[in-house]
This record gives C-alpha cells, sequence and structure tokens, in this order.
C-alpha cells in the first residue's frame, strides 16, 4: 500500500438520521483507534506458565479525535447539539484504502481555542457507543 493522503480520512455524521451524512466541521488532524479488552484465562495447568487469552471476548471499542476549524455554522451547532443532549447519533469514518466504519458515537470531548490574530479552532473527541459495521474499500 503507497502512503495515504491525511485530508482524506474523512469524519462524517448523520445530521438528521436520514442516513445521509455530512462531513463533520473542518478537521484537519484526525486519529482513529480500535480496542479490544482481553479475558486472562492463565491458570496454574497453562503451559509452561503462559498467560492464555479468551479468544473472542472482552469488550471492543473505537476511540476517534480530530482538530481543525468549522467549515459552517450548521455543522458546528450540529456538534454542540450532539454533546449537549448526549445524543448518539451515527458517524462514518472514511479511512483511505483500508474501508468505512460505521455506527452510533458519542461525543465526549468538544474544546475551542483562538487567537486573537487567527482562526478559531475546535478539537472533537468521540467514542463508539454500540456496534461498528466496516465495509472494506474497494
Amino acid at each position: 500500500m503507497t502512503a495515504q493522503n491525511g485530508k482524506d480520512l474523512l469524519i462524517k455524521v448523520d445530521l438528521t438520521g436520514d442516513g445521509q451524512f455530512e462531513t463533520v466541521a473542518g478537521l484537519r488532524a484526525t486519529r482513529v483507534s480500535f480496542n479490544s479488552d482481553s479475558v486472562d484465562v492463565t491458570s496454574l495447568e497453562s503451559q509452561g506458565g503462559w498467560r492464555e487469552l479468551l479468544g473472542g471476548a472482552g469488550v471492543k471499542s473505537a476511540a476517534i479525535s480530530g482538530s481543525g476549524v468549522f467549515k459552517d455554522a450548521s455543522s458546528d451547532e450540529r456538534a454542540r447539539q450532539i454533546f449537549f443532549d448526549g445524543e448518539t447519533p451515527d458517524f462514518q469514518v472514511v479511512i483511505p484504502d483500508f474501508g468505512t466504519v460505521e455506527g452510533p458515537f458519542q461525543v465526549t470531548g468538544l474544546e475551542y481555542a483562538g487567537a486573537h490574530n487567527g482562526e478559531a479552532t475546535y478539537e472533537l473527541s468521540l467514542a463508539s457507543a454500540g456496534a461498528l459495521s466496516f465495509v472494506a474499500a474497494v
């Protein structure tokens, strides 16, 4: 696989619940992580005293973070609404040459900043809030 352009990693949200996704604001930097807790089933009978893990068990989660500038008033308003209302709408994460991850996320952090001689910026953090689906890139 060749190097990918970072601007092609997109975070989209279903703004109205109708399945139509729009890119969230003007993200300039994004990060996606997938996690899975392990379940230790090691016992005195474990071969050589090595740890054993139970396959397919544990809690899976995903986290998304990004920073940038809001592109318009509606995306700014929607991000704030999701946070303050505690909503868990569907998001799509488009990862170039990897695929698309889709499912419910909760906005767990929303920060605003700005310098007197620059644009207002924000940071956004999301945590998975249910089962996610994955469709590989073609």
